[in-house]
């Protein structure tokens, strides 16, 4: 059974028992397995005794919506598509929807719940969804829940918001162990004898019919048909859970055992790469956990007894596997704890106060250096590092981690205000990159201008005493000469 902390009542609309199907209406854990919502859709329509149907849509009227953004969840429902079918339960049934111009998918759901026992539904704390999630359970017919299915700890095992890595890290090392033995069914739509379902009520099939098979195909002239951002283009990095499933796999095989010690190295580049896919709900972060912690022969009594927030030491696992788990929970989940706690997360005044303070202080200092946003995206500083950053952004839809944290302290130090520095940041992130629109994205977009930091010294020009990075400084401490040719040649 799915933990009761992890889903709850988003109306007070009754369960229709009557209802001809339950609708698992996926946004954004947008994958078939090791997924609480999917697992408590099957648990409802098996209560029931009804069908199943998995209802994922993508509409085009959200901000920043492109090519590339497109692309990458397309990629996902195709994969979606398979696994259904592989499935073989003839109970359930997907419907992967592409909104073919704006508003056509408008009233899409109603008409489903119409037809529903009742609607289930992901608890996704960022980006608009939290918005659209509370305008549809005020006008759905039957009940509409919302679950949980985000990291290891639930979103409601906290009851305030963290303000470091370290006092989070302390609250997990003592809360955490409760949780680790609750974990997604692997595969909950293969075993289920539900009631077969063959196809959706006809009004429905008719206004709104699914996606086209070339357009899930990942055909380029059909993406173009949309009307949505056409000039941030498609990635190499394709979409969707086998995909991820591969980069997995080739991380823990390949880049695992070096992460400790490269994982900020440009030029030996250990990263995991599954920020995409967990952004977008394609892997799961208990799915991440189990196959890293099987890697590590590793149980739950391994677990240390010291609970001081300490990074090393406290889940019994090798360096390597430690370090990624710090990435990987602490600091993942503590963006999750900002966004479910506050909807200020993505404004100016989010900022701690002493941070704000000593921005404030400096807002009106000389910057040697200031470029308008179109300057920024088109990667045309003075600086070949930060020009080397946001090329890689713009071409692959991600930086190097390290570089990140540079690529918005130069942004902080060559635009006129920080409050217009943090647009800049945000603007910049959500249109290109894979990983934007994410609570762990803006942690980072934030951590630039002081949250979850602390002061620093000396006293800066520009920074105050938020803490200061320099391209000089980074140049000297990091192998980057790869990076730069490929990213300054056009390779």
């Amino acid at each position: 059974m799915v933990p009761k902390i992890r889903f709850q009542s988003r109306n007070t609309a009754p369960v229709r028992r009557d209802g001809e199907f339950v609708v698992y209406w996926m946004i954004a854990f947008r994958r078939t397995e090791w997924n609480y919502s999917l697992q408590r859709a099957v648990e409802w329509a098996v209560e029931l005794g009804r069908p199943l149907v998995i209802f994922e849509p993508l509409r085009i009227g959200y901000r920043w919506a492109s090519d590339r953004l497109h692309q990458f969840v397309i990629d996902g429902m195709a994969d979606n598509a398979a696994r259904v079918a592989a499935a073989r339960n003839r109970g359930v049934l997907y419907f992967p929807y592409i909104e073919p111009r704006p508003d056509h998918g408008k009233g899409l759901l109603a008409a489903l719940a119409e037809h529903a026992c009742v609607v289930v539904t992901d608890d996704f704390p960022c980006f608009f969804l939290p918005h659209m999630v509370a305008a549809a359970a005020m006008r759905l017919p039957v009940r509409l829940e919302q679950v949980d299915s985000n990291g290891l700890l639930p979103l409601r095992a906290t009851d305030r918001i963290f303000t470091s890595a370290f006092s989070f890290r302390a609250f997990l090392q003592k809360e955490l162990p409760a949780y680790l033995a609750d974990m997604p069914v692997h595969d909950p739509i293969s075993k289920p004898a539900l009631p077969p379902l063959k196809f959706l009520p006809a009004e429905i099939m008719r206004q709104w019919p699914p996606a086209a098979d070339k357009l899930l195909a990942g055909d380029a002239a059909s993406l173009m048909t949309l009307p949505i951002d056409h000039s941030v283009s498609v990635v190499e990095q394709q979409g969707g859970t086998t995909a991820a499933r591969k980069r997995l796999h080739g991380f823990l095989t390949e880049s695992l055992n070096r992460y400790a010690d490269s994982a900020n190295e440009p030029d030996l580049d250990a990263r995991s790469g599954l920020s995409p896919y967990l952004h977008f709900g394609h892997i799961s972060a208990h799915e991440v956990f189990q196959s890293l912690m099987a890697t590590e022969h590793w149980s739950p009594a391994k677990l240390g007894t010291n609970t001081s927030g300490r990074r090393e030491g406290w889940w019994g696992a090798g360096k390597c596997a430690e370090a990624w788990l710090d990435e990987l929970v602490t600091w993942r989940e503590l963006g999750y704890n900002m966004t479910s706690h506050s909807d200020r997360y993505d404004q100016y005044e989010s900022l701690p106060a002493w941070a704000q303070a000593t921005l404030a202080k400096h807002a009106s200092d000389r910057r040697e250096h200031v470029y308008r946003l179109d300057e920024f995206a088109a990667a045309s500083t003075h600086d070949p590092l930060w020009n080397a950053a946001q090329t890689e952004l713009l071409r692959e839809g991600r930086i190097h981690n390290y570089l990140r944290m540079l690529w918005g302290k130069k942004i902080l130090e060559w635009t006129p205000s920080p409050q217009e520095a943090l647009g800049f940041m945000i603007e910049l992130n959500n249109r290109y990159a894979l990983d934007g629109r994410d609570p762990n994205s803006y942690s980072g977009i934030f951590w630039v201008l002081g949250r979850y930091d602390r002061p620093w010294g000396p006293e800066r020009s520009v920074f105050g005493t938020v803490r200061y990075m320099s391209s000089q400084n980074t140049r000297r401490k990091l192998h980057i000469e790869r990076y730069l040719d490929r990213y300054a040649t056009g390779e």
